[in-house]
This record gives C-alpha cells, structure tokens and sequence, in this order.
C-alpha cells in the first residue's frame, strides 16, 4: 500500500459560547483537517488544532508544513509503517506538534481501516469506556454554580473548574459548586499557570470541605520545580498540563517527581504514538495520565478516546472540546 495523495484544508468553528480561562478568552477555533490517500482505497483522515500559545503554531503554519514538508514526504510511502513515516518526520516537525498529530491520526486511522479492527483495541483495549470531566471556564461565582447545574442536569458527572485569575473567587466558586451538586459528582480544578506556589497551597488548604480530586498545572510552564514544591505541599494530586509538551518534558517530571499525574494532549506532544510513550514513562514512575484535549473536533477527540481507552493508567479523561463547536464536519465522531 503507498499512499498517492494528501490534502489539507482549514475549518474555522464558533464556539457556542465564548469562554474565558487564566490567559485568554476564546471564541473560534480553526482546525486543519487532513488526508491521506492510498492506492487500495483506503483513506486516513486526522486533525489539527493549533494553539500559538501552547504548540507555537497557528492555522497558516500548520498548512504551511503539510504542503511544503509532509506532503513530499508522505507520497510514495507505507502507511503502515507507521513508526518509520513518523519517525523521518519528527525533525524536519519538531516545531509542528499539531501537525505531527494529524498526521499520526490518519496513519492510524489508515491501520484500523486496514485491520477491520477498532484503533482501541489494536492499541491494547484495556477498557471500553471512560468518564469525561466537563470544563466550566472562568466566570463570575454565579454563572458558575448555573453551569454546573446545567452540566449535572446532562448527565455529567464530573466537572473541572477553571481559575487562576483571583484565589479567593475561587475558593468561593469551588466551595459553592460543592454545596450545590452534592458529594457524589468529581471535582477537578485547573489554574491555567495562574498561581504562585504559595497561592496554590492556600488554595488547596481553603477548599479542603470540597474534596477536590485534583489541582491542574497551577504554577508557570517554564519552572518546574514550582509544581514540585506544591506537590509536595499539598494534599491533593496535583498535574501538569502546560509543563508536559514532549517525551523529555515527562521523563524530568517523573525522575525528579514534581508532579502525581501528567495530562498528555494529543496536540501538543505529536500524535498517539508519541503518546504512548510518553505514557510508558508515566506508568514506570507510578504517574497516573489523563488525556486531554484542546478545541479540538470530534474526529480529534476520538483519537485521544481511542489512546485512553487503550491503556490501563490512563485513568482520567478530559475530552470535551468538540462539546461546544458549531458545525463541526466530524461531529458524532466522539462523545455526541
């Protein structure tokens, strides 16, 4: 099989609702769709969804790569042999993270189609289900507690809250969110990078009564040891997000252990592959994963579905990016 065409094109989707986190408010989101022909009839498709701020791309890099670099690189090729069509990539990509990801989707999609089997279960099929957190962004104590009634009247059972922008709002948003939907539905809270480490500490102290299941990145990516310090200062997981972009990134995390867990994007570390690895380094050092996502579409947050169902310490999902787009070509490809 060698695959004879590749084609990418962009989607820009409106948010159903703008949302804000600790250092941007987001309205749209474009993805870059992709695909790979072969001469069997076979076609692998996979996504992209920059993020100049967490992958250093935007839309005009991301098609810009695809055209001048992948393409060349991809016709003629395998496609099942995925490791070697990745691997001879991931120097002239490195700075494309998005785009490797893409890329590793549709190989992989080209390999399930090529297998008559489900990617979850080539991957390893440890489970057939996971619960997905829902991510309420940064509002006023209120609208908060609203949302997360709404989310509750869904169906939902676990809710991440975002802050980091004031702590003592959002000691009052957590607290409130308890009261209202009971002990029975998880908690997560994510600071985006927003806190000092002592703030981090407060933060857990004073939200103790909300039995919160874990704190996300609430230090800045660019120091590590920060996220050390409140790992071990406090009494709940805490996991990097922001801090955790490549294989190395996981390897410090886990050796010097800064950090109980790691959430593991497909977009920002390249794809499923690269996503297993960093996985691997993650089980060796007792590190629990969640997967996660950006505003991504269905057929991405299916990819990042098939990964967590795949093994059995990624034990956490976030995967609801695709929630809250309007007119996404994939949608019902993942979740709804």
């Amino acid at each position: 099989m060698k695959i004879t065409h590749v084609e990418a094109w962009a989607v820009t989707m409106k948010l159903s609702e703008p949302y804000t986190i600790a250092y941007e408010t987001i309205d749209s989101a474009t993805n870059i769709f992709l695909s790979l022909e072969t001469n069997r009839g076979i076609v692998g498709y996979g996504c992209a969804a920059p993020d100049e701020v967490i992958t250093g791309e935007t839309a005009a890099t991301v098609l810009g790569a695809i055209n001048e670099i992948a393409a060349p690189e991809l016709k003629g090729t395998d496609p099942l042999r995925l490791a070697k069509g990745l691997e001879s990539l991931k120097e002239s990509l490195k700075s494309n993270p998005s785009v490797l990801a893409a890329i590793d989707m549709a190989l992989h999609d080209i390999l399930g189609k090529t297998a008559h089997l489900p990617l979850w279960k080539i991957l390893g099929g440890y489970r057939d289900c996971i619960k997905t957190s829902i991510t309420i962004g940064i509002l006023p104590v209120e609208e908060t507690v609203k949302r997360a009634r709404e989310w509750i009247a869904r169906g939902f059972k676990c809710l991440k809250i975002k802050g980091g922008l004031d702590l003592h709002t959002d000691v009052e948003k957590v607290l409130k969110v308890r009261e209202t939907v009971g002990g029975g539905i998880e908690l997560r809270f994510d600071a985006n990078q927003g806190y000092t480490v002592e703030e981090s500490i407060q933060f857990v102290k004073k939200t103790k009564s909300a039995v919160l299941e874990l704190i996300e990145q609430p230090t800045p990516k660019g120091q590590p040891n920060l996220l050390g310090r409140v790992t071990s200062g406090v009494s709940i997981p805490v996991m990097a997000d922001e801090s955790l972009i490549s294989l190395r990134d996981a390897f410090r995390l886990a050796r010097q252990d800064l950090v109980d867990m790691v959430n593991v994007k497909l977009m920002k570390v390249g794809g499923i592959a690269e996503a297993l690895q960093i996985n691997a380094v993650a089980r060796a050092a007792g590190l629990e994963v969640m997967v996660g996502c950006m505003d991504e579409s269905s057929l991405a947050i299916a990819a990042g579905l098939h990964f967590a169902l795949a093994r059995p310490n990624v034990v956490y999902a976030d995967l609801d990016g695709h929630l809250a787009l309007l007119d996404d070509p994939s949608r019902g490809g993942a979740l709804g």
